[in-house]
């Protein structure tokens, strides 16, 4: 299957796609904590399922065949992003620093205030549904 993704890639890439690839790689000791607090919060314990916990036994097996994976689908028009994700916050800025430079470059554009005052305004968010703003106090959440 390999070689079959790297054709999809390249036809994807002859049409004019950029293509961005991540791996967002956290150790076992940061998974299992994340899954034991994922079960202890009620709002966030439907994410984790007795599938994920069978699967978490399998580290070993996925750790290769994602190394495999890696190794045999990164190419030059579609390389991997390997990103240290055992820190949420640096994980999320390392990817969007990775998009912006890939774009920047791609697309010829260099992101200074000057190229981004000539950008079209943003679009006002959708107002909040009031069942939205309900729910969210029920979870605790101010908004």
């Amino acid at each position: 299957a390999y070689q079959e993704i790297k054709d999809f890639e390249a036809q994807l890439s002859g049409f004019g796609t950029i293509i961005l690839k991540y791996w967002v790689h956290i150790s076992k000791e940061v998974q299992l904590a994340r899954f034991e607090a994922r079960e202890d919060t009620p709002y966030k314990a439907w994410k984790l399922t007795d599938e994920d916990w069978r699967n978490r036994e399998k580290w070993d097996l996925y750790e290769q065949a994602v190394e495999d994976m890696l190794i045999k689908t990164t190419t030059v028009r579609a390389p991997w992003h390997i990103i240290p994700g055992n820190d949420k916050r640096y994980a999320r800025l390392e990817v969007l620093r990775t998009v912006v430079e890939r774009l920047s470059s791609e697309l010829n554009f260099e992101p200074t205030p000057e190229n981004l005052a000539k950008l079209p305004p943003l679009a006002a968010p959708a107002p909040i549904p009031d069942w939205a703003r309900e729910r969210a106090a029920k979870l605790g959440f101010k908004i």
